[in-house]
C-alpha cells in the first residue's frame, strides 16, 4: 500500500462517511490475523500503517521473561539484553518482521476490510434511516408480485408487503405508487428489515393526518380507530376548538378529504362520528348510520345493551355484523343490539339505565 490508497481512503470517508483511522484500524487488525495464520497462532504482534504514506511495518512483541514458556512471545533477559543492555524484566522487545512478500497479502487483506466495512456502513445508514421514520407513513414504489408478496422499493431498500398486511380486494401493478405505514425496523444479521403494513388502523390516522391540517395541526384529534381493512373503518374525532366541526374538517368541501383517503384505500368506506367522554352518547355515534333509541350500561362492566328502531336492527348490526363489531372495537364495549319489538318482550334486567333521553 502506498499513499495513493491513502488518498483513495480519504476521498472514501467523504463520500461513504467511513471513518479513514477506523478502517486503518480494521485493516491493522485483519493483518494481525493474516500474519498469525501463516507464522504462529501464539506470536505477539503489532502490525502499523502509517496514515501519510501506507507504509506497513510488523513488528514482533516479546517479554522479558525469567523462563520462556512461548518463544513467539517471550525472550530472556540474556538475549534481550544482547539487543540492549538497558532492558529489564517485564520490558517489551520489538523486532520489524515484516515478510519482503507481505504487500499482496495486505492488498488482499485491505481489500476484503474495506469491503465489509462499506457494507456494513451502508447497513447502518439504511437502519438509521428507517428506524427514525417508525410508526410513519412512507411512499413505496411496487417492483414486482412474488408469491402474492408485494415487492416494494423504498427509497434505496426493497422490502416485503406480505398478503397478511394486504387489505382485502387490493389489487397492485408494477409501478404503482401506494402508502404504507411503518410499523418497525429490525437490525438483522442480512441488514435492515423494514416491516410494513397496509391493514394496520394507523396507516387510516397518517392518511387523514396528511389530508386534514386541522388533524395535523392538533385542531382536530382522532381518538381511535376501528378497522375492518378493505371493506369499513370507523373513526371517533373530537375538535379542541368549539367553532371547528371535527367531522365536517375530516370530511372536506364536497368530501374532498375523505374522499382521497378512501381512493388511497382503493374504495374502503369510512364512517366519521363524534367522539364523547359520555359512553352513551359516543355508543350511538359509533352505530351510525343507524339511529339508536336507548343505551343502558351494566354497571361494573363494559358492556351496554342498545335498542333501535325495528326496521334499523339489520342496519345496526351490519353484514356479517359488521357495523356492531366496529362499533365495539372503536368503544371498548360490549355491545348487545336489539330492536325495538325484542326488547319489550325481553326487557333487560340489572341494567343501569342510561338511556337517550327524547
Amino acid at each position: 500500500m502506498n499513499a495513493e490508497f491513502i488518498g483513495a481512503l480519504d476521498q472514501m470517508e467523504k463520500e461513504k462517511n467511513i471513518s479513514k483511522d477506523l478502517l486503518l484500524d480494521a485493516i491493522e487488525s485483519a493483518l494481525v490475523s493474516a500474519y498469525k495464520k501463516d507464522y504462529g497462532a501464539n506470536a505477539v504482534v503489532d502490525v502499523r500503517i502509517d496514515r501519510v504514506t501506507g507504509d506497513i511495518r510488523i513488528f514482533s512483541q516479546k517479554t522479558v521473561s525469567e523462563e520462556v514458556l512461548n518463544p513467539l512471545g517471550e525472550i530472556s533477559l540474556e538475549d534481550a539484553r544482547q539487543i540492549s543492555p538497558s532492558y529489564e524484566l517485564g520490558d517489551i522487545v520489538e523486532e520489524d518482521v515484516t515478510p519482503a512478500t507481505y504487500g499482496r497479502i495486505a492488498a488482499q487483506t485491505a481489500k476484503q476490510v474495506i469491503v465489509q466495512r462499506i457494507r456494513e456502513a451502508e447497513r447502518g445508514q439504511v437502519y438509521d434511516e428507517f428506524s427514525s421514520r417508525e410508526k410513519e407513513l412512507i411512499t413505496g414504489t411496487v417492483q414486482r408480485i412474488e408469491k402474492n408478496n408485494l415487492i416494494v422499493e423504498i427509497g434505496s431498500l426493497e422490502t416485503i408487503l406480505p398478503l397478511e398486511e394486504q387489505a382485502n380486494g387490493e389489487t397492485f401493478r408494477p409501478g404503482e405508487k401506494i402508502k404504507l405505514y411503518l410499523m418497525e425496523v429490525k437490525n438483522t444479521t442480512r441488514g435492515p428489515k423494514v416491516i410494513v403494513s397496509r391493514t394496520h388502523p394507523e396507516l387510516v390516522k397518517r392518511l387523514f393526518e396528511l389530508e386534514v391540517p386541522e388533524i395535523a395541526n392538533g385542531t382536530v384529534v382522532i381518538k381511535s380507530i376501528a378497522r375492518d381493512a378493505g371493506s369499513r373503518t370507523k373513526m371517533a374525532v373530537m375538535s379542541n376548538d368549539e367553532n371547528v366541526d371535527a367531522v365536517g374538517a375530516c370530511v372536506g368541501p364536497k368530501g374532498s378529504r375523505v374522499n382521497a383517503v378512501v381512493d388511497e384505500l382503493k374504495g374502503e368506506k369510512i364512517d366519521i362520528v363524534n367522539y364523547s367522554d359520555d359512553p352513551v352518547a359516543f355508543i350511538k355515534e359509533s352505530l351510525s348510520p343507524a339511529e339508536v333509541i336507548s343505551v343502558n350500561l351494566e354497571e361494573g362492566t363494559n358492556q351496554c345493551h342498545v335498542v333501535v328502531p325495528d326496521f334499523q336492527l339489520s342496519l345496526a348490526i351490519g353484514k356479517r355484523g359488521q357495523n356492531a363489531a366496529l362499533a365495539a372495537k372503536l368503544t371498548g364495549w360490549k355491545i348487545d343490539i336489539k330492536s325495538e319489538s325484542q326488547a319489550e318482550e325481553n326487557p333487560v334486567e340489572g341494567a343501569e339505565t342510561d338511556a337517550e333521553e327524547e
